[in-house]
């Protein structure tokens, strides 16, 4: 694999807290992240916000209509993102951020070519904001985004979670992970690991999913590599079973 999109959930950025962002953490993914840099994979970054802000979670709480509460979740999102884009330039990356909403102090507007174009440079890009619109989640926009740019794969990492389960490893120690399954049966399972529009849009493009924990160090290298790490989601006419995409 050459071009991937990262998903990096918020929840991998808090820690065992649960809420804002674990100093810890943050230097395991941007760790990671140098690795698969340096391993010379062009690699893109959706971050998600729930350890900011959740708005599905909050809106009826507070008293405010969804939408609102979705654009504030998106405000968590590049938080995270400017939070992680200063843990890689610390390491020497450059990297650029690009806001699906218009933050144009902070962030670049999203422009499909620049974004490539700062891939075939060489920078991390890390793309905030989700899809710019409220009523889909940062789920949908990695798997957006990664179409629009031509990834190999999408990475969905998660925080001590090494793959896909047929129940809750969290709460079910008899819990099964699945290291192979298909789109339709991702879908038609209901299990736990992105929402159904991300997963039908990688289905209907036949674009490879890898589900690993990303706070295992070497994890994100490893994928790059061929090697079997954590479950992917696959269609049995567009994968091999060595490696997303096979060898």
């Amino acid at each position: 694999m050459k071009r991937v999109v990262l998903k990096l959930s918020g929840e991998s950025l808090a820690g065992d807290g649960g809420y804002g962002i674990d100093p810890a953490s943050l230097d395991v993914a941007a760790n990671q992240v140098q690795e698969a840099v340096e391993a010379g994979a062009e690699l893109a970054v959706v971050v998600g916000g729930g350890n900011i802000f959740r708005g599905s979670g909050v809106a009826d709480q507070l008293g405010i209509e969804s939408a609102t509460a979705d654009y504030m979740a998106m405000l968590g999102t590049v938080i995270n993102a400017l939070a992680l884009q200063a843990a890689l330039e610390r390491r020497e990356i450059q990297t650029r951020v690009q806001s699906a909403i218009q933050i144009q102090e902070v962030a670049e507007a999203y422009i499909r070519r620049r974004a490539m174009r700062h891939l075939e440079k060489g920078r991390v890009v890390i793309f905030a904001a989700g899809t710019g619109n409220p009523f889909f989640t940062t789920d949908t926009g990695a798997a957006l985004r990664a179409l629009e740019i031509g990834a190999d794969a999408l990475l969905m990492a998660k925080n001590r979670v090494d793959g896909i389960y047929d129940k809750d490893p969290r709460t079910n120690p008899d819990a099964k992970r699945l290291e192979r399954i298909a789109y339709l049966d991702l879908l038609s399972k209901n299990l736990a690991v992105m929402d159904h529009t991300a997963a039908t849009l990688c289905r209907e493009e036949n674009l490879p999913i890898v589900v690993f924990d990303i706070l295992k160090p070497g994890n994100l290298s490893g994928i790059l590599r061929g090697e079997r790490v954590g479950s992917l989601v696959w269609s049995a006419d567009g994968a091999s079973e060595d490696g997303v995409g096979g060898e």
